[in-house]
């Protein structure tokens, strides 16, 4: 299959919060976003190099995995969908319906629930049951592929700006982009906010990297991965209201909180230029509104 993907639409726009503005800096979305309403941001991204490899491989089925709520589930459903492949999710603990799975299913694609045990190991669960034309894609897109496709982005930021940040999951974005800023003798300062506890097991790899201008923040999760609090929601609900952006409670809006925080307690200095990965993820506003 010869397949042709297009350089998604990512504009950089300035973001005007009070609060940021009287603290000096200047702050700035990377609308990654914007580039399509499912396969956006850093799915996207992730998931480029992987579909070419797919489609020179003449694969016709994509597999992958992820949890209940996963956007990454619903990005590969639709890049399937759009591009021609059959779709199987392979989905973390026991059968249940949500809207982002209802959404997988409306792409096409089979959901197949295994138990968590089954799931921590995905290699092992590859090997034990062959697909026949399958191509496996890693759980968030990750792999060396994926950090590839992550990497690209850097070359779309300027050079005057002094900070990158960007929420953390996995992590298979985060050590992209330290890869290619090494590669490519970069000077910005890149911050990477964990959305995880526990997620200090990550810093070792990003050390590999060999790109020191970095900050890895760990206690920025909001205690755990898809936790809330009453606080965090309501800054989230400021914030859409002040600037137009929505941001999900689950990846960019524990970011935004956490550096929301450093910015107005002066951790960055005046005249800062900061921009901010906005990597999509709003299908998890979903189950705030169910």
């Amino acid at each position: 299959m010869n397949l042709i993907l297009q350089k998604p639409y990512s504009p950089i726009e300035p973001i005007h919060y009070k609060e940021w503005e009287q603290a000096g800096v200047e702050v700035y979305f990377k609308r990654e976003d914007l580039s399509h309403p499912f396969i956006s941001g850093n799915k996207w991204r992730k998931l480029h190099y992987h579909l070419l490899t797919a489609a020179s491989s003449n694969a016709s089925t994509l597999v992958t995995f992820g949890g209940a709520y996963s956007n990454h589930l619903l990005a590969t459903a639709a890049a399937g969908a759009k591009y021609g492949f059959n779709t199987l999710g392979i989905v973390r603990g026991e059968p249940v319906k949500n809207t982002v799975l209802g959404l997988c299913k409306h792409f096409g694609m089979q959901l197949q629930f295994i138990d968590r045990v089954s799931y921590i190991d995905h290699l092992t669960f590859e090997q034990n049951n062959p697909i026949a034309n399958a191509y496996w894609i890693p759980e968030g897109g990750g792999g060396r592929l994926g950090e590839m496709g992550m990497g690209d982005l850097l070359a779309e930021i300027d050079p005057e700006y002094t900070h990158l940040c960007c929420s953390i999951g996995t992590g298979a974005s985060f050590s992209g982009l330290l890869r290619k800023a090494a590669e490519s003798n970069s000077s910005i300062r890149l911050e990477g906010f964990a959305v995880i506890k526990g997620g200090e097991y990550l810093a070792e790899g990003f050390q590999k990297q060999n790109y020191q201008n970095y900050t890895y923040h760990t206690h920025s999760h909001g205690g755990g991965y898809a936790k809330t609090s009453p606080e965090l929601i309501a800054f989230i609900e400021k914030f859409s209201r002040s600037t137009g952006v929505l941001c999900d409670q689950v990846y960019e809006g524990k970011m935004l909180y956490y550096l929301n925080e450093m910015i107005v307690n002066g951790v960055y200095a005046k005249g800062s230029k900061i921009v901010i990965l906005h990597n999509g993820g709003l299908s998890g506003m979903l189950s705030l509104f169910a």
